[in-house]
């Protein structure tokens, strides 16, 4: 335990962090990547992958596919970012974490590479992920792009497929302020004849991924034009979504994600288990009815319109950005409440006319600062709010913005955790 300990703290401590520093800890480009993977013989190369891109959707449709893919009696892996509450929740097999003393034990015997590449977080984290993926001998691995897609660290695969999910605005001073550049930035997941899967079609990205796919002659296939799927309701355990076939067989799925963006993310994840079929994966509809079903607690996936306790009635999400944001109060219009105590925070590299000038003008605000260096102090967060006309009290910790609405909870009312994935980090830690 004390030598994970250790192990985390090191990485914490000495390599750049985006989540902590923002843009600076981002390399633009995958050299340090690939001279860690070359240094471990190459792990990623040794299994097969999936690779999923977008701004949002790209964490939901990760973890659909691989609770799938265990389903179907796959030996799974799944990399994702950012974690909530332990660092081992980006590198799991079959839902389960990688164990404290593989990491302990890759970074003793990998510290002297550590300190001559000097990488950032996620770039050793990614390398950590295939070293582990590879010894654990997964059938398949899915991998979930952190940031953009034709710099991130986890492009250095040769996946049987890419999927790109959702194209909108976040980290513009990073991958652009179109969403065509953004786009071009996903699209670098795109590899040579290799299928690629989009999730949705807008007029302003299709074409950009429709000549990237070209140049890679990469068959591409939009998964809104192939699935119609359409929300029935949700009830205490599930959503019902509705969906037509390519055929006009109409099915119905019960998902445990309970989030209305779900709807959008299913076309492209029941696309994607269709080209995995093709490619020889035994998949049935069963394993894929069933394994929608039970998602978090096969994969352990949290933050997405999830319900943390009933009375008080709290729910959290983890969108953060424009599209992100939409769709929580998407779901906020379709749940019932008395009055809306909504906890927020955000980090100050964020854009906030792209969050700020969307939400709710009758909730009740509780602003706060998560514990992190990139956090926007409480009292400023309130007064950009304020232009917006959104009212509340600052707090200096999530923990006691947290507290506060709890308090003020009468029965009938809803407390909302958001604004950013740290906030919803902490209060899952209190909770």
């Amino acid at each position: 335990m004390n030598a994970y300990k250790e192990a985390i703290e090191y990485l914490y401590t000495r390599l750049p962090m985006f989540t902590r520093d923002g843009a600076s800890a981002f390399k633009k480009d995958l050299d340090n990547t690939i001279k860690l993977c070359n240094a471990l013989d190459d792990p990623q190369r040794k299994f097969k992958t999936i690779h999923i891109a977008g701004t949002n959707g790209k964490g939901s449709t990760s973890h659909m596919l691989a609770a799938i893919l265990a389903e179907a009696g796959y030996k799974t892996g799944l990399y994702t970012s950012p974690h909530l509450l332990d660092f081992r929740e980006r590198i799991r097999v079959n839902g389960l974490m990688c164990e404290q003393e593989f990491v302990a034990n890759f970074v003793q015997t990998y510290r002297s590479l550590i300190e001559e590449v000097n990488p950032s977080f996620f770039e050793i984290t990614v390398a950590m992920a295939f070293d582990y993926f590879e010894k654990s001998k997964v059938d398949i691995a899915v991998i979930e792009v952190g940031l953009g897609g034709r710099l991130d660290s986890t492009n250095i695969i040769q996946p049987l497929l890419s999927v790109i999910t959702n194209i909108g605005f976040d980290h513009m001073n990073m991958l652009g302020n179109t969403l065509a550049e953004i786009a071009y930035e996903k699209a670098g997941i795109i590899k040579r004849n290799t299928p690629v899967v989009i999730s949705e079609y807008a007029t302003e990205t299709a074409p950009v991924f429709l000549e990237k796919a070209h140049a890679e002659q990469a068959p591409i296939q939009f998964a809104a034009q192939v699935y119609q799927t359409k929300a029935l309701g949700v009830d205490q355990d599930y959503q019902y979504i509705d969906v037509i076939d390519p055929y006009g067989v109409e099915d119905q799925y019960q998902l445990d994600l309970k989030g209305s963006y779900q709807v959008k993310n299913l076309a492209g994840v029941l696309l994607t288990v269709d080209e995995l079929r093709k490619q020889g994966f035994e998949i049935s509809n069963l394993h894929v009815h069933d394994a929608l079903k039970k998602v978090q607690s096969s994969t352990g996936i949290q933050g997405r319109w999830q319900q943390l306790s009933k009375d008080p009635f709290v729910i959290c999400d983890t969108g953060h950005n424009e599209d992100g944001i939409h769709e929580v109060i998407k779901n906020l219009a379709a749940t019932r409440y008395n009055k809306l105590h909504f906890v927020i925070g955000a980090m100050r590299d964020k854009d906030l006319s792209h969050m700020l000038p969307y939400l709710p003008k009758d909730a009740v605000y509780y602003f706060c600062a998560p514990d992190m260096p990139r956090a926007m102090p409480s009292d400023l967060l309130r007064e950009e709010a304020m232009v917006f006309d959104l009212h509340g009290q600052n707090y200096p910790a999530v923990e006691e913005a947290f507290t506060a609405a709890k308090t003020a909870y009468e029965k009938g009312d809803l407390i909302f955790v958001g604004g950013s994935n740290f906030v919803v980090a902490e209060v899952l830690a209190t909770i």
